[in-house]
């Protein structure tokens, strides 16, 4: 959800409590403000746990986990996604990078918090001669 739709939605509740109620309604609106913010405080919370057992930078499939990517995703959405903490390439651009058993890795660049490019890169395989 956009922030500025989340804080309309807060000050929202406010001015109808106190329309509704006057200064309890006040009180509901901002516990439940309050009650919204720390759920979403522990959903990612549990995300970066369950995130932070799994090795740095490791996934199942890179080819999976590439065709679930798309453009405009935000790093903890990519997280959610991987089960995995990243390993940051780069600061500037912002570029994480996730790999498989195989050597086959995604690399992820973010710019204003959302992915703008996604890379898939395959281990160089030396040809063989055949008989």
């Amino acid at each position: 959800m956009n922030t500025w739709i989340g804080w309309a939605l807060a000050i929202a509740a406010v001015v109808a409590g106190w329309f509704s109620y006057g200064w309890q309604g006040i009180v509901l609106a901002v516990s439940l403000v309050a009650f919204w913010l720390l759920l979403q405080f522990s959903r990612v919370m549990r995300l970066l746990q369950k995130a932070g057992e799994a090795p740095k930078g490791s996934i199942a499939s890179a080819v999976m986990l590439h065709s679930k990517l798309r453009d405009g995703m935000r790093l903890m959405e990519v997280i959610a996604v991987t089960r995995s903490l990243g390993i940051r390439l780069s600061d500037t651009p912002e570029i994480w990078r996730w790999e498989d058993d195989g050597g086959v890795a995604v690399e992820l660049e973010f710019a204003a918090g959302r992915c703008v490019r996604r890379t898939l890169t395959r281990p160089d395989t030396p040809e063989t001669d055949a008989p």
